[in-house]
């Protein structure tokens, strides 16, 4: 019974030996290129084609963080991809405040990468608020600001390395 069970978990394959190279070396890299065996660098290296990166390594999410430091953040989201404000209210409107969202499209330095939403609360004397998307010229002028920025960290990067 035993060596039907173990018999049967293992097909017999033919090899030709003429295949198979003689070198030790040449024979284990030639199994673990076909997904046989495992190496190092599998274990411990870039497997699949992801790639991860860390928040600090990406010029984009570094320069958005770096722009929006002047208001409180409700929402970090790296491995989503998105920034979420609070609201933000300055001095001379204090009826009226705004959120910023932000959603990371792809990791490169686009303006089609980003996309910004901003959200304008208005609140009446007695505390009943209207809130609404706006189109306005803020978000293109945050777009400008965090491209810009982000640029020049990757600048940074490259005369580093």
């Amino acid at each position: 019974m035993i060596f039907i069970f173990v018999g049967s978990c293992s097909a017999y394959k033919k090899v030709d030996a003429r295949k198979v190279p003689q070198n030790a070396q040449e024979r284990a890299r030639k199994n673990v290129s076909e997904g046989k065996g495992i190496s190092v660098k599998g274990l411990f290296g870039n497997k699949g084609g992801t790639n991860y990166e860390f928040s600090t390594s990406n010029p984009m999410w570094r320069a958005s963080l770096d722009i929006l430091d002047f208001i409180p953040l409700s929402n970090v989201d790296y491995s989503g991809g998105v920034i979420i404000t609070d609201w933000y209210s300055d001095s001379i409107q204090e009826d009226e405040a705004l959120k910023i969202s932000l959603q990371f499209l792809s990791n490169e330095i686009r303006s089609d990468s980003i996309k910004i939403k901003i959200y304008k609360k208005k609140c009446n004397v007695n505390s009943i608020c209207q809130t609404k998307e706006t189109k306005s010229k803020i978000s293109e002028e945050l777009i400008k600001s965090i491209l810009t920025q982000a640029t020049l960290f990757a600048q940074n990067n490259k005369t580093k390395k």
